[in-house]
């Protein structure tokens, strides 16, 4: 190690132990033990994960409300959010059939947000939910909205939460549980539609974002070819 980085430890230390950071790995460590009882206690599982799934807000409002906003803290809260998820819909992918659906929204949600940190990288933006620029009214609408973000994102981690509570074995069929839980007319099928509504739009909102992030890396290409010589 150089002496620039012996130098530099100090500091980096006390970057990882920037409150929200402490939060991150608080979180980290909730869905480790919540994965952990996913087949054997659901219930647990469920208030663990939404547990670790709200502390989500707590960090960033400490990173706000303590000035510690960091890049490595932005980078521990979306690998968190994205790798939780993907382990969730994994699961799901083993509860119900036919699979291939959780696993379509596991890709898609990992290629989005990768192509959109990417081609913030590349746009020179400081933040990719700087989406000022876009054609598409939801994707500005998505990330220019905390209130609107907030309840597709929580409607997509509740909308998985419920699937995996009501799934009575690892056999089921995707379409007729959820048909049979919306024909009934209760408080369960009314929170069901609703966060169906929010997911649709959240997925809605990948799929934009993944195109519109692949646009931005082209853009970038031709723009690099047309600048040589």
């Amino acid at each position: 190690m150089g002496k620039k980085e012996e130098r530099a430890r100090p500091q980096m230390l006390s970057v990882y132990l920037y409150i929200p950071n402490i939060v991150g790995y608080m979180r980290v460590l909730l869905n480790c033990v919540a994965f952990a009882v996913c087949f054997s206690n659901k219930t647990l599982f469920s208030l663990l994960y939404f547990f670790s799934f709200c502390c989500d807000a707590v960090d960033g409002w400490c990173a706000r409300r303590f000035n510690q906003v960091s890049t490595f803290g932005a980078v521990l809260d979306m690998v968190t959010d994205r790798v939780s998820t993907a382990c969730l819909l994994v699961i799901l992918s083993q509860v119900y059939r036919p699979s291939l659906v959780f696993l379509s929204l596991l890709a898609l949600d990992i290629a989005s947000h990768w192509l959109q940190m990417y081609s913030t990288f590349l746009a020179g933006k400081s933040s990719h939910k700087d989406v000022k620029d876009s054609t598409s009214w939801l994707f500005r609408l998505y990330y220019g909205n905390r209130i609107f973000m907030c309840y597709c994102c929580v409607s997509c981690e509740v909308l998985y939460i419920i699937l995996l509570l009501i799934a009575k074995n690892q056999t089921e069929n995707l379409l007729n549980v959820v048909v049979s839980t919306l024909t009934q007319i209760s408080p369960l099928s009314f929170l069901l539609a609703l966060t169906l509504f929010g997911w649709s739009m959240k997925q809605t909102v990948n799929i934009i974002q993944m195109k519109t992030a692949a646009d931005v890396c082209v853009l970038y290409d031709i723009e690099k070819q047309q600048k040589k010589p």
